[in-house]
């Protein structure tokens, strides 16, 4: 379990670019807008999905596998608020 800070982990979050200005993009993770560096992906377009870890966009992926990622993911919290 994930708690007080015992163990950590670290993931990459799927989110919906909204905005590109240079090398930097506005990603959006559940009405939540991040900014995240574009340096280590080429060819990201507004409205693409991009995998934000750390500040940093590392990987583009497609819509169907971002709403996948982001179920699993929202599913995971709501276990763990469960256990609480």
């Amino acid at each position: 379990m994930l708690r007080n800070g015992a163990d950590t982990i670290c993931l990459a979050i799927p989110a919906k670019v909204t905005k590109i200005d240079g090398d930097m993009a506005t990603g959006e993770v559940g009405g939540i807008a991040r900014g995240a560096s574009l340096m280590l992906v080429d060819d990201v377009a507004v409205g693409d999905y991009v995998l934000i870890h750390a500040g940093f966009a590392i990987h583009r992926v497609d819509a169907e596998e971002a709403e996948e990622s982001l179920r699993l993911l929202r599913q995971l919290v709501l276990a763990e608020e469960e256990t609480a």
